[in-house]
């Protein structure tokens, strides 16, 4: 049950208008958070509910109800579910699988800001996500020292002020479009005040997992920026794509924001040259250009999710002989201490 404050929601006999909160923030909030409610609502076998519960302990469920009815009840290897499901693999060391793969610990010179790459900083929007995918590279991030209030936000913004070298703000987190509108609108005002910074991208799944997201208030700020736009959306599996999320991109591309997609290689899930293709297809006809296929950063508990990179490439290869060369994602390795993506 959702509660609301009483700003939220108004009494009829003063007069005023019953206020609720946006549908989608009604859904990032009723989202399923029970590994044992996650397996009930798809008829999972009881088998898996060990596994389900000892994931949860380490990372907990959280799946938006959106997201989960595009699942396929009762398959407990259905591609969406596998990419949200714990499983007791997640509690077994893996040689190599550590909490901060990409070591953005060293690369964080002020609370809620990495900069890791020339030309460009990313910023810890929001620690929160809609779903919380089980092969995340953040899932072990320490969110409570790097998310600053607003007022912190201002010493952090001076970091930016006073590199001229710096072009680019990258919008993360968690999920940088987790955060209220309000405080959204307010960054990005902050962020248009630096002359030497053009661009905007935000990296984001709240469009695929909560269209809703994708509202009119959302779009008022972002399409009113001066900077240029760009969404880098995070799609593994061409099954994410509905009639819901190809409107949300309609909108967007009318604001102006250009759509870029990354994906995860990700054993069980899109291991297939049948599954990339249809990917890449199906992300264009969402207006969306597929971007970057990451294989897997080796993050703590998600040793399972891997496709050795010779297996990757074989992929990649399979791919090319079906797709134009304006579909076909780059295979990219993000290694620590490196300028840029490694391609494979």
């Amino acid at each position: 049950m959702i509660t609301r404050s009483p700003a939220q929601l108004q009494r009829h006999d003063e007069g005023e208008p019953l206020t609720l909160p946006p549908a989608w923030q009604a859904q990032l909030a009723g989202a399923v958070r029970d590994p044992r409610e996650l397996c009930r609502r798809l008829g999972l076998d009881e088998r898996w509910l060990p596994g389900a519960e000892t994931g949860h302990e380490l990372f907990e469920v959280r799946v938006p109800e959106a997201f989960l009815s595009r699942m396929r009840t009762g398959d407990p290897h259905d591609p969406l579910l596998r990419q949200v499901l714990p499983l007791d693999e997640e509690v077994r060391p893996t040689p190599g699988y550590i909490a901060d793969p990409l070591e953005e610990a060293a690369h964080t010179p002020a609370k809620g800001l990495i900069h890791k790459y020339s030309g460009r900083v990313l910023l810890i929007a929001s620690p929160a996500c809609a779903v919380n995918c089980r092969y995340c590279f953040r899932r072990h991030f320490p969110y409570a020292e790097n998310s600053p209030s607003m007022a912190q936000w201002e010493a952090t913004l001076d970091t930016l002020r006073d590199d001229t070298t710096i072009h680019e703000a990258i919008l993360s987190g968690g999920d940088p479009l987790a955060a209220s509108d309000r405080r959204l609108a307010w960054l990005v005002a902050r962020l248009e005040e630096i002359p030497h910074l053009t661009r905007l991208r935000i990296h984001t799944r709240l469009p695929v997992v909560i269209p809703q997201r994708i509202d009119d208030t959302l779009l008022a700020w972002l399409g009113g920026t001066r900077l240029q736009k760009v969404m880098v959306l995070h799609i593994n599996h061409p099954n994410e794509i509905d009639d819901a999320v190809i409107a949300a991109c309609a909108r967007l591309r009318e604001a102006g924001v250009t759509l870029l997609n990354q994906s995860v290689l990700l054993r069980g899930v899109n291991d297939s040259i049948a599954a990339l293709a249809t990917l890449s297809e199906r992300l264009f006809e969402a207006g969306v250009l597929p971007y970057y296929l990451h294989v897997l950063d080796p993050v703590a508990g998600a040793a399972h999710f891997d496709v050795p990179d010779d297996e990757a490439r074989e992929l990649v290869a399979g791919l090319r002989e079906l797709l134009p060369g304006f579909l076909m994602p780059r295979l990219v390795r993000e290694i620590p201490g490196e300028g840029s993506k490694t391609p494979l």
